[in-house]
Parts: structure tokens; sequence; C-alpha cells
């Protein structure tokens, strides 16, 4: 582990930070400001709100590392963002289930806790602190690719709902690392390499432009129309703009299908078709997980 994740650690642990009980079997969190995230320092040590598996009141942002085992990673990389509305964080079908089939078929995968705009008497925004733990998160892992076992130029973002709209953010508006920073995590650029769009959220704010990342589509076709219908016409944004994309629309799906280990469903699968595009693109290695599928 390198000085600076240990450093992370420490800090997060005098700080107050433990599993939670509800996973008490995951890994430990990492925060993506050891000090506290610009803007919510004076609340950093505010515990998060449980309800079952999904976690409200975040002021301390961080990841959560599933890695693969040792010899099994393939060097690509995943960030999650689950949905909940901008409410909530819905970490069971939207985060930690994913992150741990991830982990199991070779991809180092990163649970993100970030703060929420929504929320009864918010003070955060979207596009301000919301998108600034997306783009810290990215950050974070590509700044620690090396000690991840990680291909700093295979690092995805897949969002669910809310937290699809902050996946197409990503791609949408990245930031080039800082080289004259002090700090080596804002050094390293935030733009994700591809990005996972599952059933997002405010798709009438989406722009694609050349040279954006590729993108993994998937919804309902029982999804809302603003849904449905808004992410056909995203498609279509990313074919006129002549950026790899591939899009899923599952005829038996409404919103929030996630994914859920044993679903015996079409929807169900869509990680591994999600796997089968990654390696179309050469975004991951097909001989390290062709025996996991």
């Amino acid at each position: 582990m390198t000085r600076l994740l240990s450093l992370c650690l420490f800090s997060f642990l005098l700080a107050g930070g433990s599993a939670d009980s509800s996973a008490a079997d995951s890994p430990e969190r990492i925060p993506l400001w050891t000090g506290g995230a610009p803007g919510s320092v004076d609340r950093m040590h505010e515990p998060e709100k449980l309800d079952g598996t999904n976690v409200s009141n975040v002021h301390h942002p961080s990841i959560t590392p599933y890695l693969p085992a040792q010899g099994k990673s393939t060097g690509t990389a995943i960030l999650i963002a689950p949905g909940g509305g901008h409410q909530k964080l819905c970490l069971g079908h939207e985060g930690d289930a994913l992150a741990q089939w991830f982990a199991d078929h070779g991809i180092a995968a990163f649970v993100m806790r970030y703060r929420l705009c929504r929320e009864p008497d918010s003070t955060y925004t979207l596009e301000g602190d919301a998108m600034d733990d997306t783009r810290r998160a990215i950050r974070t892992v590509r700044a620690n690719a090396a000690t991840w076992n990680i291909d700093p130029d295979r690092i995805g973002i897949v969002g669910f709902s809310a937290g699809g709209e902050l996946a197409a953010y990503a791609g949408m508006n990245p930031q080039d690392g800082d080289a004259s920073s002090d700090d080596p995590i804002e050094r390293v650029s935030s733009r994700p390499d591809f990005e996972g769009l599952i059933y997002p959220g405010k798709s009438s704010t989406f722009t694609v432009k050349p040279g954006m990342p590729p993108a993994f589509i998937a919804f309902g076709f029982h999804d809302r129309d603003d849904i449905s219908i808004g992410m056909a016409k995203v498609y279509l944004q990313y074919k006129q703009a002549d950026v790899p994309c591939e899009m899923h629309v599952y005829s038996n799906a409404g919103h929030g299908f996630g994914f859920r280990p044993g679903t015996q469903t079409a929807a169900g699968d869509w990680p591994q078709r999600m796997c089968d595009w990654l390696i179309d693109n050469k975004l991951l290695t097909e001989n390290l997980l062709t025996e996991k599928l």
C-alpha cells in the first residue's frame, strides 16, 4: 500500500470511519479528502444514516474498493455511482453487489458515496458538490492505479439513475490534472475512459461531442418516457458524434432493476453484456475474463 493510501485509511479511522453494520463484511471505505471535502469540513464527522442497504446524510464522501484476487486482475477498473434520486444512495442493488461481481470477474470496482443535493435542507448541488466528488473519485482511482494493479487508461464509471447523471456529466465535462498541485490526486485527469449509463435521469441535459468516452447504455422498455425515449435520443447523439456506443433496451424491465445476483432475466444479465462490450472495445482483457463468464 502506498504512503498516500495508508495516510487516507489512517486519517479516516481517526475520524471515526468504520464499516457499516449493514455491510460488516465489506472492504474499508477510503475518504476522497482526508481532511474533509471542500464545503463539508464542518460536517465531516456526522454519521451517515442507514436504512437497510440505503445510505443518506453523506458529508465525508468516500469510495469502497472491491479488488480482484491476487493474480486475477484484468487491469480494468470501474467506479460505481449508485442511484437514489440524490436523496439516498441505494448501495444494495446499485452498489456493493455489483462491485463484488466485477471483482470476482477480474475488474477492480469502487463504490462511491457522494454528497446528496436533494435531501431535506441540503445545501449541496449536483453540478458542484456531487460532481466534485465524482471527479475526485476518478482521480483517486487513477492516482493509485499502480497500487491497485489498474491500467490508468482503462478506468470507467457506471451510474444508475441519479448516479447515471454523474456518470454522464463526468464524460461530458472532464477536468485535466493540475501538474503544479501539491496534491498528487489533483495532478491526474478526471476523464473516464468509458461510461455505463444505466437508466440515468436528466437525459435531456446530455450532450455528446466527438472525442468523448465510449458509452454502454441500458434501460427498461417500461421506464418513464424521459428515460426510455430520452436515452434513445442520446444514443443518436453518440452515433452522430461518431463516439462508440451500445444500447440495450430490456422489454420486460422498468426502472431500478440494478443488479441482483441470481436474477434469471435478460435485464439481470446486463453486466455480462457490458463486459462483452468492453472486450469488443479493447477495454477489457478477454483471456483473463473468459473463464469466469
